[in-house]
């Protein structure tokens, strides 16, 4: 598979299914549900199956492309199947992980926005393909391809009292007119390629995109209707209905990675309030992990609530990682995926501020970049075109979609690369139950045996203080079933054992080290039982996975 393209919903169909033919004991594909369109949603379930079933072992989710336009968050996905698949049974690490654990990956939640972006005349919009919240077009301005050259650009019209001028050492570039300047000189308007709807020769507006629905706005967390693209209720639409009742269905869902475009960083909850909010040990949990991020991707690791908001005093509502975090307790993250910014060399700047206001030398920095690394195609040279409404305008600028909302396909690879090693990092610290020892003494018919357990992965087995704090993770469950004509003595056949602790609390200097063996637990029996008999020992954490163990006494 390449790496150097944008692939559409039938070719990612196509590569799911040869990878399930070609590696049967690895890889499985299963339909999640039909989206609004009618296409399948596609999940693709990696682990070794002959060590052990997926729903018996941790699992990592994995989902991509919820926003239609974000197609490298497809590719992300599909480079973590490939290098999974590929580095089997040759990488240490995946051999491990996908012998141990298990891999939920999602490529494309939102197959039927995608298509209209990568469609011979492209369509961009947010999310869903279905009309929300209205059923028709209001009057003004949508975005389309007018000249249907398979590009959506800008247009520039001249106007003598328009925010913008031509930068006279570069005119390609369209930079802010001062605020002193007085109307009359060559300004322009800036608008987005499309067509104008009841055109009244005189007024623009830009109309509501007819398809307004926001499928990251749609989860159960904080959901309020008045959330832009919320949708009727959470859960409305198809896709991420599909997607909730799947996580549901998996308990052993332990973590949480969501590839979304654009700003080169890492994202995390908490969304409504601040890191105060959060119990002590997540936060540093969350921390830690997203350390680990920056040092394997080069992308900061950062709270959305102090971090990345569009506006200062207000917080989205009703997204896929705070759903995960605040509800399930699973250590959910957002990456968004490239920045120009970072590309150009602009350093320390403020994720969404800098969009809002940034020094000139910022926008010569980025211009420089495009010429020298992609030959000055990221920007297109302005030209005249007869607009249907407008009369003569013309198009050009940046060439958003492969430049700024997804990495040009050059440099699509380089790009994700370094995230699938964090996927499979974030993978490998969940807990993993693992029998520690069983023993067994006999006198005669009279049987002692004990069995312990003990989680070896650095993360607890409830995952997180969130999640015991909402009761959404069982206790670990020892069960002992006995032959016929055997009985207990002393013991239960089903014993709860609360949850076990990782190593995620530990810290770094020795001195205060104290290592109980909080990770450890033990179930004691005495079983009357002929000798020869065989019991089966079966231990159950929904998060840290199923162990079995025969005894022969």
């Amino acid at each position: 598979m390449r790496f150097d393209r944008y692939y559409r919903y039938d070719e990612i169909t196509e590569f799911l299914q040869g990878w399930a033919a070609k590696y049967p004991n690895l890889c499985k594909v299963e339909s999640m549900g039909p989206s609004y369109e009618g296409r399948d949603i596609w999940v693709v379930i990696l682990t070794n199956f002959d060590t052990g079933p997926d729903a018996e072992k941790p699992a990592m989710w994995v989902d991509g492309n919820i926003h239609a336009t974000e197609t490298s968050a497809s590719t992300a996905s599909l480079h973590l199947i490939n290098k999974l698949l590929t580095g089997y049974g040759s990488d240490d690490r995946i051999t491990y992980a996908l012998d141990s654990r298990a891999f939920y990956i999602v490529p494309r939640l939102n197959p039927d926005g995608a298509e209209w972006a990568l469609a011979d005349k492209p369509k961009f919009i947010r999310s869903s393909t279905r009309p929300y919240p209205r059923m028709d077009e209001l009057d003004g301005l949508h975005q389309e391809d007018v000249d249907e050259d398979g590009r959506i650009l800008q247009m520039r019209v001249k106007d003598p009292n328009g925010p913008w001028k031509i930068n006279p050492e570069d005119p390609r570039m369209m930079i802010p007119r001062q605020p002193d300047e007085a109307p009359g000189g060559d300004f322009y308007r800036l608008l987005p390629e499309g067509r104008v709807k009841n055109y009244d020769g005189v007024t623009i507006n830009l109309a509501p995109n007819l398809q307004g629905l926001d499928l990251n706005r749609q989860f159960p967390v904080f959901w309020s209707p008045d959330q832009q693209g919320a949708g009727h209720f959470a859960g409305s639409e198809p896709e991420p209905a599909a997607a909730m009742k799947w996580i549901v269905a998996h308990p052993n869902i332990t973590g949480s990675i969501s590839y979304h475009t654009f700003s080169g960083v890492y994202l995390r909850p908490p969304t409504k309030a601040g890191d105060e909010s959060l119990p002590t040990q997540d936060l540093y949990t969350f921390k830690r992990i997203g350390a680990k991020a920056t040092e394997l991707t080069g992308y900061k690791a950062v709270s959305v609530f102090h971090d990345f908001k569009y506006d200062p005093k207000e917080f989205i509502k009703g997204t896929f990682d705070d759903w995960m975090y605040e509800y399930l307790g699973i250590y959910g993250w957002t990456c968004e995926i490239w920045s120009v910014q970072k590309q150009a060399g602009i350093k320390d700047y403020k994720f969404m501020d800098w969009f809002r206001e940034h020094p000139l030398e910022d926008d010569i920095a980025i211009m420089k970049w495009n010429d020298e690394v992609l030959d000055g195609k990221g920007v297109i040279d302005w030209y005249e075109f007869e607009h249907p409404q407008l009369g003569t305008v013309e198009l050009g600028g940046w060439e958003l979609f492969h430049t700024w909302r997804n990495p040009p396909p050059s440099l699509l690879e380089k790009e994700v690369a370094p995230l699938s090693d964090f996927a499979l990092y974030q993978c490998l610290i969940s807990p993993k139950l693992e029998w520690y020892q069983v023993d067994k003494k006999s006198n005669g018919n009279t049987h002692y045996v004990r069995a312990t357990v003990h989680n070896t992965g650095w993360l607890p087995t409830n995952v997180s203080k969130q999640a015991v704090a909402m009761k959404v993770v069982r206790e670990l469950e020892v069960d002992i079933a006995l032959p016929e004509g055997a009985k207990l003595v002393t013991g239960k056949e089903k014993t709860m054992l609360g949850q076990l602790e990782g190593r995620d609390g530990k810290w770094s200097m020795p001195i205060f080290s104290g290592d109980a063996t909080a990770e450890r637990a033990k179930v004691e029996w005495v079983i009357e039982a002929e000798p020869g008999s065989v019991v089966e020992i079966t231990a159950i954490h929904p998060r840290a996975g199923t162990i079995r163990k025969s005894v022969t006494l």
